[in-house]
């Protein structure tokens, strides 16, 4: 369930954000702002769900999903394939992500 959250809230922030770009940087017509700042809101409203007891952890953790979603986008939507690099840095956040959403904690 989490990693489905935070796999939506990603594709959220994403399509959000690069609405936004698309507009200011790549002429698309300003009612783009309308869908990107409702997919900017259902992302925040997606991280609310993670079951990690603080914001700032859930946020933390987000970021290596994030990052993965990010290279997903760079390879489906823009067609240029991510390099090992990209791929071995996400590996590593991903790695980082779990350390710190799943690892035990006391009271």
């Amino acid at each position: 369930m989490t990693l489905a959250v935070y796999l939506a809230a990603a594709l959220a922030e994403i399509a959000g954000c690069f609405a936004i770009w698309a507009w200011a940087r790549s002429g698309a017509p300003v009612w783009w702002l309308a869908p990107g700042i409702l997919s900017l809101a259902l992302f925040a409203w997606l991280l609310t769900l993670s079951p990690a007891g603080f914001a700032g952890r859930a946020y933390a953790a987000y970021g290596g999903v994030y990052i993965l979603a990010s290279l997903g986008w760079l390879w489906l939507v823009e067609r240029q394939a991510p390099d090992r690099w990209d791929v071995l840095g996400a590996a590593l956040c991903l790695v980082g992500a779990g350390v710190i959403l799943f690892a035990p904690r006391g009271a």
